[in-house]
């Protein structure tokens, strides 16, 4: 078990800097997920870590040790790949036991661990099976047993259930996070879905090229998110975002005016505009101090709850609500004031 630190890291290629000058520690134990879209560069952060790619400045240590210049199989740590990377000439049990093979295990050993990881991943059944026998979470399944059976320091996972249906990522997400529970050693993932994000970190850490955004538990990056960026990215809907002039402490909807509270009026009384974020499940509150009529754009009907879409001062927004809720071409939203977050107009950064 250990914990695993950044320091100051850096990765060019060219002249172009991927990743810049990212510092960052990783708890003994901890569950982190590293989130963000396309190109932000947290796979090569992964990848950095177990020593596939060089970095071009900086430091990274996994426990007290530096591991710049450690070869990646010797950094004891297991990866964990997208595209589950068996050979397809092996059995199960073959693909499990090749990475204790290759190190010289006894046969009594490899049984033994196979077995182990068999169990705790319920494969047994399927030890003699040859991966195209396999469903893709049984595939999966059997790439983090490859991984279990070195016992290693540190996991690191790249979008291990990108290529899965939604159905059984939800399966598997769970089935990683007891995985957690049960080994107690420091994982480290990556993703672009921030439904795996928010359900299976400990901590998150939100990349935007190549610049680490904000770094906190799923709860505080969700309700408290450092700025538009952070709150657009995760949540589904995103947050919305009304930009608006300030006027002897209120704010302005379209053509309704929205009194502000005291602590609100400080926050912002310096500024003539404002940008005013709000989740769209907080748009239809029980009990509320606002009331908004707006036009419905659209409307997706998800089961227990709709979303609507509809523009406030140019900005497209939505909202959550009940499907029992009634309404035509217009709709009456009911939300409260005190769930407001304000950002910065020229930064994007939260007040």
């Amino acid at each position: 078990m250990a914990k695993v630190t950044l320091k100051n890291v850096i990765k060019k290629y060219d002249k172009k800097t991927i990743i810049n000058d990212v510092s960052l520690e990783i708890k003994d134990k901890e569950f982190l997920v590293l989130v963000g879209s396309s190109g932000c560069g947290k796979s090569t952060i992964l990848r950095m870590i177990a020593g596939l790619e060089d970095i071009t400045g900086g430091e990274i240590y996994i426990g007290a040790k530096c591991v710049n210049n450690v070869h990646p199989k010797d950094r004891d740590i297991a990866f964990v790949f997208q595209s589950y990377a068996l050979y397809p000439h092996m059995t199960v049990y073959e693909n499990i036991a090749f990475p204790l093979k290759m190190r010289g295990f006894k046969k009594e050993e490899i049984a033994a661990k196979v077995k182990e990881a068999a169990e705790i991943l319920n494969l047994t059944e399927f030890l003699e099976r040859k991966p195209k026998q396999l469903s893709g979470g049984q595939r999966q399944r059997v790439a983090l047993g490859r991984a279990i059976v070195r016992n290693p320091k540190v996991f690191l996972m790249d979008e291990p259930l990108s290529n899965l249906d939604a159905k059984l990522r939800v399966q598997m997400r769970s089935e990683i996070k007891k995985l957690h529970e049960k080994l107690q050693t420091t994982f480290i993932y990556v993703t672009h879905d921030q439904t795996e994000a928010l359900t299976m970190g400990d901590r998150i850490v939100v990349l935007d090229k190549g610049v680490i955004q904000q770094v906190d538990t799923p709860e505080a990056i969700y309700y408290s998110p450092a700025n538009t960026f952070v709150g657009g990215f995760l949540g589904s809907p995103s947050m919305n975002f009304i930009r608006t002039k300030i006027e002897n402490g209120t704010v302005k909807f379209n053509d309704t005016v929205v009194y502000l509270n005291d602590a609100q009026k400080s926050l912002i009384s310096d500024r003539p505009e404002v940008i005013v974020g709000i989740r769209p499940e907080k748009m239809d509150a029980l009990s509320s101090n606002c009331e908004l009529t707006v036009p419905v754009e659209i409307s997706e009907m998800l089961g227990s709850e709709k979303i609507v879409y509809f523009n406030v001062n140019g900005a497209k927004c939505s909202a959550k609500v009940d499907t029992q809720k009634q309404f035509d071409k217009d709709i009456t939203l009911n939300f409260n004031t005190g769930d407001f977050l304000f950002f910065d107009v020229q930064t994007g950064n939260r007040l």
